[in-house]
């Protein structure tokens, strides 16, 4: 059983998250704050946010991204998963949107959380990193 579902692309998302891949096919992922009152405090997660009242979701994810990381690269929508854990019901499904970029992950100027630092898609087992996260890489790294 997994913890997120396959979906179309969805305008009802509540939440945007991106898909950053490098040549070598590893993914850039954002070590969270750990802190009370966020997402994910201390997991290893997708570079991602929430849309603003009447923002366009790839509007929202390019804005995330340049706000977080200083990248703005073409971004292309991917899925959408749902977040089917008991601490997350009702948050509503994430558009996962992907893009490429061939850089320096340490030399981003990093506004939120602790860091960020490329991955190849079998090191996520040793990771904490959230399921619907999981899932979504998953998905990407068997197309």
């Amino acid at each position: 059983m997994t913890d997120t579902q396959l979906q179309p692309q969805s305008t009802q998302a509540t939440g945007v998250a991106v898909l950053i891949t490098n040549s070598q096919s590893e993914y850039l992922l954002h070590l969270r704050d750990n802190i009370e009152g966020i997402c994910w405090p201390g997991y290893w997660s997708l570079i991602g946010g929430s849309p603003e009242p009447d923002e366009p979701l790839a509007d929202a994810i390019a804005r995330e991204l340049k706000e977080e990381t200083g990248l703005t690269v073409p971004l292309q929508a991917f899925t959408t998963v749902q977040q089917n854990n008991p601490e997350h019901l009702g948050k509503g499904p994430i558009a996962i949107y992907q893009g490429q970029w061939d850089g320096d992950a340490y030399a981003l100027p990093l506004t939120e959380g602790i860091m960020l630092h490329w991955f190849p898609a079998t090191m996520l087992a040793r990771l904490r990193v959230p399921p619907w996260c999981q899932e979504a890489i998953r998905l990407h790294h068997s197309v």
